[in-house]
C-alpha cells in the first residue's frame, strides 16, 4: 500500500472537518500554522499581527469548511485566504500613516520575529530576505522556501505564471546583489553552505 501524499492527507482531514471533527481540525491547525507563519510574519513582520492573522485565516477555513473544492489543492486555498488578509492588514497600515511623528515619538513598538524557516538557511540570508519588495518576497517565499510549485504559486498570488517565475528570478538576483558583497567581505557563506534554488 502507497504512502498517502500530502493531498491525501489534507482532503481526509478536510471531509472530516466538513462533518464537524474538531480533533481533524485542530491537526490541520498543526499541519499548516508554522508554514503560514513563515510566510506571514515575513510579510508583515510583527509576531502578534501574524499571529493574527494566521489565527484568522483558520477561522475562515472552518466557517467555510463545506465550500471547499475537492478538484484543488488544500494548500493554495488556505495559502490565498492568508495572504489576502495579510494583504488587507498592510493596507490597514497605509491609512494609518497620517499619524504625525510626533504623536509616536516614544511609544514606538518594535516587533521582531523569529522565522521558523529552515535551520540550514544562514541567519544573512533571513536579512536579505526580510529586505525584498512585498512582491518578490511572497514569490520567492512560496517557491524557494516553501516549494510550491509555479503553477500553485501563481493560483495562490492569482497572478499569471510568467508574472511568478519573473519575480522570483527578481528576487534571486536581489539577493545574490545583497549577499554578494558579504560574501567577499566576511565570508560568512560559502558554496558549501545550502542556499535556495537558484542563489548559488
Amino acid at each position: 500500500m502507497s504512502k498517502p501524499t500530502e493531498k491525501d492527507i489534507d482532503f481526509a482531514l478536510m471531509r472530516a472537518i466538513q462533518n464537524g471533527d474538531m480533533v481533524s481540525f485542530n491537526d490541520m491547525v498543526d499541519r499548516y500554522k508554522d508554514r503560514l507563519m513563515n510566510v506571514i510574519g515575513r510579510m508583515l513582520s510583527s509576531t502578534e499581527e501574524a499571529e493574527d492573522v494566521v489565527q484568522e485565516t483558520f477561522v475562515r477555513v472552518y466557517q467555510h469548511r463545506q465550500s471547499f473544492n475537492f478538484q484543488h489543492c488544500f494548500s493554495t486555498w488556505i495559502y490565498t485566504i492568508a495572504l489576502n488578509l495579510a494583504r488587507n492588514e498592510l493596507r490597514k497600515r497605509k491609512k494609518f500613516k497620517f499619524l504625525e511623528i510626533s504623536e509616536m515619538q516614544g511609544n514606538e513598538k518594535e516587533f521582531a520575529i523569529e522565522m521558523k524557516l529552515p535551520s540550514r538557511l544562514p541567519e544573512i540570508l533571513k536579512a536579505a530576505i526580510g529586505e525584498l519588495p512585498e512582491k518578490y518576497k511572497t514569490a520567492f517565499m512560496l517557491r524557494d522556501i516553501q516549494e510550491f510549485p509555479y503553477e500553485e504559486v501563481a493560483t495562490i498570488l492569482s497572478v499569471p505564471l510568467g508574472t511568478v517565475k519573473s519575480r522570483v528570478n527578481r528576487a534571486r538576483m536581489m539577493l545574490r546583489e545583497k549577499l554578494s558583497p558579504k560574501l567577499e567581505s566576511h565570508n560568512a557563506l560559502s558554496k558549501s553552505t545550502l542556499l535556495p534554488v537558484g542563489l548559488l
